[in-house]
Order: structure tokens, then sequence, then C-alpha cells
């Protein structure tokens, strides 16, 4: 499917609640192990967190791996602000993510695999833990032997990112490790490891029970298959939506805004929000960043209309940004400070109108030196607020 032939309509694959995984599950792991990596790869599957990654090539450097020992984890920790799909994902199809990291553990030869579930989302353990017991009984039942636990989570933004994740579970303070390696060669306890978002895992299921073909038709090139896009702010019908890949904020916003759309942040507060001047030429997908071309999403989209303040969003951003900071870095420890203090200063107007040039120049430098992603990426919130909304910074 072309862009210029892209109809925004809603899907229902995800959260079709089918009662078939013990059957996908058996006959996916007769499969040969390379067949299921190409199936991946030939899918186009990107990882729906927000990076991108192709997700069988992921699977496939740690299936070649030269380790015994390997692992498999569910990255469950959803603490982008405006982001809620995963934990409804955990509550209506569990099953689906389950049968999943069994069959990446088949492929990647793992035999344990954990679900690092966000601090704030306890209130799944109940649910989860029962699951989890139908399905292993299931799997001992056809002679494959692979474990899952729960790791909680203690409410970190940083452990969304998975080297930081990785340092959680092992019992040191939640910080980003240097890459290399990556943690396909030296991942959790420094053996070879998969994390993949919730919902990467259960398209990866999409793909194992309708084919390759079926998710790489849907959505367009570079872009495949569909996302679930949480969708909340200044909308008549919040919620979460399946949508396919590949669609313009103008065909979004005619089918969720209120008739008063201003802008939309799209990717959370460390994604970019984009003017209502810029929704024609804008496109919801994997290639290229805010330059007219296309933005990719972890889910968040937030409608901002008329009545609301800029520099009240962006200023509720760098304080999110200010707290969740790990320190470990001088670059986001001090300049999320600095880009916080700034905007208020010119504000009062204690600082100059061309202050506010400076500020763009540090969160530039932010993207460059920060060593992890909420570091580098607080620049996309905050330079596009102030490019395209300066005379709310200011007035």
């Amino acid at each position: 499917m072309s862009v210029t032939t892209y109809q925004l309509k809603r899907v229902d694959l995800i959260f079709k609640n089918e009662n078939d995984w013990k059957q996908i599950l058996s006959k996916t792991l007769k499969r040969k192990k390379e067949d299921i990596i190409n199936s991946l790869i030939s899918s186009e599957l990107k990882g729906r967190g927000g990076a991108g990654f192709p997700t069988g090539m992921k699977w496939k450097l740690t299936s070649e791996a030269k380790e015994e020992t390997k692992y498999v984890i569910c990255n469950a920790d959803e603490g982008e602000p405006g982001t809620f799909k995963d934990r409804e994902i955990l509550t209506q199809v569990p099953h689906k993510v389950l049968t999943a990291m069994a069959i990446c553990a088949y492929v990647t030869g793992a035999s344990e695999g954990y679900i690092y579930l966000r601090g704030e989302y306890k209130f799944l353990q109940k649910s989860l833990y029962n699951a989890i017991g139908e399905f292993e009984r299931y799997c001992e039942e056809i002679g494959f032997h692979f474990r899952i636990a729960i790791f909680m989570g203690s409410g970190a933004y940083i452990c969304g990112e998975e080297t930081a994740l990785m340092e959680s579970m092992e019992g040191r303070r939640g910080e980003p490790r240097n890459k290399p390696p990556f943690p396909t060669d030296s991942g959790y306890l420094g053996k070879p490891t998969v994390v993949n978002n919730v919902e990467t895992l259960v398209h990866t299921y999409t793909i194992f029970k309708y084919g390759a073909k079926k998710f790489r038709d849907l959505g367009v090139q570079y872009s495949r298959g569909t996302k679930l896009f949480s969708i909340s702010g200044d909308t008549p019908i919040p919620g979460i939506y399946e949508l396919e890949l590949g669609m313009t904020l103008s065909d979004f916003v005619e089918e969720f805004g209120d008739g008063d759309t201003k802008a939309v942040q799209v990717g959370g507060a460390s994604g970019f929000l984009v003017p209502r001047k810029r929704f024609a030429e804008t496109q919801i997908g994997f290639q290229g960043k805010l330059t007219g071309v296309s933005l990719p999403t972890g889910g968040s989209m937030m409608l901002f209309n008329s009545s609301r303040s800029m520099f009240n969003v962006l200023n509720n951003y760098l304080d999110f940004f200010e707290e969740e900071s790990c320190g470990q870095c001088t670059p986001c420890r001090v300049g999320c400070q600095q880009l916080l203090k700034g905007i208020h200063a010119v504000k009062r107007g204690d600082k100059p109108a061309v202050y506010l040039n400076k500020l763009l120049k540090l969160s530039e430098n932010m993207q460059y030196t920060a060593k992890c992603g909420l570091g580098q990426s607080v620049g996309n919130s905050f330079a596009s607020i102030v490019e395209n909304f300066r005379e709310e910074m200011i007035f």
C-alpha cells in the first residue's frame, strides 16, 4: 500500500481475543528456527517501543550468540507520559505475549523469560501469575521447558531503556550501560538477551498466526503493519485504537480531533509536537524525523486545542524530565535543569527573548552528548514547541 492510497481505518488484530494460543504455540514450535526468523524479517516488523529496531534481526543476532544461557525479557515498563496500551494487552490478551516469549525462547535457545512490569502496574500481578501458571502447565504438557517470572520495577522512567532495565533486574541502580556490547551479545547477567516491548511481542503472535504477508500488507513502505495508539487530550473519543501505520496527522486529527486541534504531541514527552500547519505533511511511521517525511511513536498521541498554553505543556515536560533523569551524565542532569530555569527566566522577563536561541542550542547539544535516549530526546519536544510556538514562551 502506497502513501497516496492510504486510508485511515481501525483494525482489530491485537485485542481479538482468540483462544487458539495453544495451537499457535504447538504449530510454531514444530517449524525450523531459521524459518521463524526469516518470517519475522520478511514481515518487516520493527520494535513498537519507539526505536524501531527490526525485531527479526534482534532475534537472529541473539540466536547466533555463542552462549548456552540466554534470556527473553518482555519490557512492560510503560512509563512514557500519555501511553497506556501495554497494560491493556497484558490484561486482555496475556497469552499472546507469553506465546511470543516462548517462541522467542525456542528460536534463541533461552529457557528463562521475565516480564519487567512497571511498578504502578502491581494490580496486574495476580492475573498475570494466573495466566503464566496456565501457560507453563501447557508448555510442560508438550515437552517445552520454559519458565516465566515477573520482575517488578520501582516506577523509574529511565528503566524503560533496556540496559537500565537489566541493571535494575541485577539489583543495581537503574542507569543505562555503555553500548557496545549490545544486549544481544551481553545482556541480563552478561548473557545474550532479547528485550522486546509488550506490543512488539503481540505483533509477532499476529505474524505467527496469519503469516508475514498479511502483516506486511498493512501499513506503508518502511512502516509495515499496525500500531496501537494511546489517544488522549482534547479529543471526544480518547482511548486505545489499532491503526495502520502511514497515516498523516491530517487524517488522524480529522478522525480524533475536536475541531480545534492546534497541535499534536507524537510519541509522548520524548516525542515531537507538530503544529497545525504541518499536519498534512507529517506521516506517522519509522522513516525520518520532523522533516515532512514521517515520525515514529511508541504509541502516545496527545491532542491540544487552542485553549492550551504551549508554555505550560513544555513546562510540564521539562519538569518531568528533570525529575526522571538518573543523573548519571552531565548533559542530561544539568541540561534539564537549565532548560526549565531558562524558559521561566524568559517568561518572567529576566532574560531577553533571544535567550531562547541559547536554550535551543543547549537542547541540541544534549541530543549529541547525553548518554541515553532520555537526555537525547529532551530536545525533541523542547525544539518543536519553542520553534513553533515561540510567542507563547514570551508573552
